[in-house]
């Protein structure tokens, strides 16, 4: 399958600071997990691809369009959902209003926004609570409505920053559940994450990001692979996800 996203020699900073440096990264369909340590640049990464930033060097594309100015940006923005970790909203919306909302600010057309709006609701399995107040759902539901307000439209990019943090674990079975119908939507997304067991559960493909780099990138067989025996973690995959960060790695 083509890419969906394309990164070739990628810088991000803010003013002389670099967080990412020479990042080469194609994104296809699929759910691809991103897990580094905090300070990684995983956020970074996330905000460049959704255009909220410019890189500083390199070139980015999405759906074959390159991103080389504001009026090209604006272009993508309508293909990229992105939900990032401490997302704000009205608490006096209603489920409906805040998807709906949303799907304006990305340009989605006058003529299908109800239809795309109660799509995405019912895609995260709130049509019953659509009409209740976001003041009144527990934290599973609002992280619910956040991903209804990043996919409603179609978009083929939909990016995730740490969408599970606070959830218990009957929320968390239900967030892959959506994970899992994205992917057989044919919809590439990406997956931030410090929760190795999600990555485990939904994720065709893995990155390894430290120090602004992508350090690994396979499978999560492949990741459990790359453990090695005196490494720290409950998990075959947590174990080889510690011994990548305990040595070198290389993205295979």
């Amino acid at each position: 399958m083509e890419p969906v996203v394309e990164l070739r020699g990628v810088g991000q900073g803010y003013g002389a600071r670099e967080v990412i440096s020479g990042l080469d990264l194609d994104v296809r369909p699929g759910v691809l997990g991103l897990l580094g340590p905090n300070g990684a640049g995983k956020t970074t990464l996330l905000r460049t691809l959704a255009t909220v930033a410019p890189p500083t060097r390199g070139a980015l594309s999405v759906c074959g369009t390159p991103v080389v100015s504001q009026r090209a940006a604006r272009r993508v923005r309508r293909h990229i959902g992105y939900l990032p970790q401490h997302f704000g909203f009205y608490p006096g919306f209603t489920v409906y209003d805040f998807v709906r909302y949303c799907a304006w600010l990305r340009g989605v057309p006058a003529n299908t926004i109800d239809a795309n709006t109660r799509e995405a609701i019912d895609f995260v399995d709130l049509s019953q609570r659509s009409g209740a107040k976001l003041r009144s759902l527990s934290g599973g539901m609002i992280r619910r409505c956040g991903i209804a307000s990043a996919i409603v439209g179609r978009p083929r990019l939909v990016l995730l920053d740490e969408p599970t943090v606070g959830l218990d674990p009957a929320q968390r079975l239900e967030f892959r559940a959506v994970l899992r119908r994205l992917r057989a939507a044919n919809v590439a997304v990406m997956l931030s994450t410090h929760l190795v067991e999600d990555v485990a559960a939904v994720c065709d493909d893995v990155v390894v990001m430290r120090d602004g780099r992508l350090i690994w990138r396979g499978d999560p067989e492949s990741l459990a692979a790359a453990a090695l025996p005196s490494a720290d973690g409950d998990t075959p995959l947590e174990r080889g996800y510690m011994s990548l960060l305990g040595g070198q790695g290389a993205i295979a």
